[in-house]
């Protein structure tokens, strides 16, 4: 941060420079390069916007609501997710100095959680399986043997660019009956043993013996030279274009290894240990594209419903398992919940009204209490049958005492 201008107020870059050298101390050069490149934003338009501000100390939340607004509206306006790292860059810088004690710090937080703009969750993008299929082919075609090589690994391994350029010479061993390949430290600062398809075995045993072999201690090098990302993307956007696919980054690949194992049973737990995810949430980006239950109860739901289209008459199993299930527990609803009585058992308040003493009951209704006593027949329920039962010989005795009332007059 010394290299700063000159209108970049003293006392505020000596602090940032100073935080800088307390982070490179824990993270990785290219993260503090990302993390300067950031402060050093939020530096030079302190001093061009806001003069008053010395140092760190004399930062106020108006300075904060006013760059967010500068973020948004200068040149053309930064994408969201560049505005958000911005701010949490600058969050993380000035809640560790107030954390650290440091005399050149704010007296109180300054950028909370809602200043940052919300993360789009896209879903990773894939090659699809006939595509995949294409792109392997044209990269197995390919005369040069380092490309053949490094495309092997990023479609049947799902590692990263970064993880096939830093592989080290001795990164294939084998353990027990099977090859296994060293996956180096890397950007999640955890390295991690793959296994490796027999074709790509055969494939690396065939590179150990090419002169780019192992130099440097590397086990893939481009004509001697440290293979670096720009020769990865280029094999791969040659390989894209004879496959007949648009161009796509190659971690595109890692996404595509990661779908086809989980759309074919591989265990989110396996997937996480291939692609050497630190938590489980990462993985989960995978479950939300092929989530083969979601799929499966789709099209078992999609053929019933079809079925009410066409006006023909629905399987026997339309029902489904899971209503059938709700239907057991709670196969009536009530005003404010469900009634979870089995249905084999009898119910006393479903006729809690003509056990009532304010219940009566007239000739009238004669064919609707034989409806019902027909029913609680044919259900087996005894308690209603003996009321119906017994409501209807009551209406026989009225009919029998009016009619001999009408004789006597």
């Amino acid at each position: 941060m010394r290299a700063l201008p000159l209108p970049v107020r003293p006392s505020l870059a000596q602090t940032i420079d100073d935080y800088l050298a307390q982070m490179a101390l824990s993270l990785r050069p290219q993260s503090i390069i990302g993390i300067t490149s950031d402060l050093k934003m939020f530096a030079l338009y302190t001093a061009e916007h806001h003069r008053e501000v010395n140092g760190a100390a004399d930062l106020e939340r108006r300075h904060i609501e006013a760059y967010k607004l500068h973020l948004r509206t200068a040149g053309r306006g930064l994408k969201p997710a560049t505005v958000r790292r911005r701010l949490s860059t600058l969050r993380m810088f000035l809640e560790r100095i107030m954390e650290w004690g440091w005399e050149d710090s704010p007296s109180r937080a300054l950028v909370f959680a809602g200043d940052l703009p919300k993360r789009d969750e896209a879903l990773p993008r894939f090659l699809d399986d006939p595509s995949f299929a294409a792109f392997m082919r044209a990269a197995r075609s390919e005369p040069r043997l380092l490309l053949r090589v490094a495309m092997e690994l990023l479609g049947r391994t799902g590692m990263r660019m970064g993880e096939l350029c830093s592989l080290e010479a001795d990164a294939v061993v084998r353990i027990g009956d099977f090859f296994w390949l060293r996956i180096p430290v890397g950007k999640l600062h955890n390295d991690r043993y793959i296994p490796l398809h027999p074709q790509l075995v055969e494939l690396l045993e065939e590179w150990s013996q090419h002169p780019d072999c192992g130099v440097g201690g590397l086990l893939l090098t481009n004509e001697g030279r440290r293979l670096n990302r720009h020769a990865v993307t280029r094999m791969v956007a040659r390989c894209a274009k004879k496959a007949g696919i648009a161009y796509f980054n190659p971690h595109r690949l890692r996404h595509t290894v990661a779908t086809q194992a989980i759309n074919r049973g591989m265990s989110l737990e396996a997937i996480a240990a291939l692609l050497g995810h630190r938590s489980m949430y990462m993985t989960m980006h995978y479950a939300r594209i092929a989530d083969r239950t979601v799929v499966d109860e789709y099209f078992a739901v999609s053929e019933k419903v079809e079925a009410l289209y066409n006006k023909a008459p629905l399987p026997a199993d339309a029902e489904g398992p899971n209503m059938r299930r709700l239907r057991k527990e709670h196969h009536r609803m009530l005003g404010n919940g469900y009634c979870t009585r089995p249905v084999e058992l009898d119910c006393a308040f479903e006729t809690i009204c003509e056990t009532c003493t304010y219940f009566a009951t007239a000739v009238e209704f004669r064919s609707t209490l034989r409806k019902q006593l027909a029913h609680a027949t044919k259900e087996g329920q005894t308690g209603r049958q003996k009321l119906y039962s017994e409501l209807l010989e009551g209406l026989k005795e009225t009919g029998k005492a009016s009619r001999r009332n009408n004789r006597d007059q």
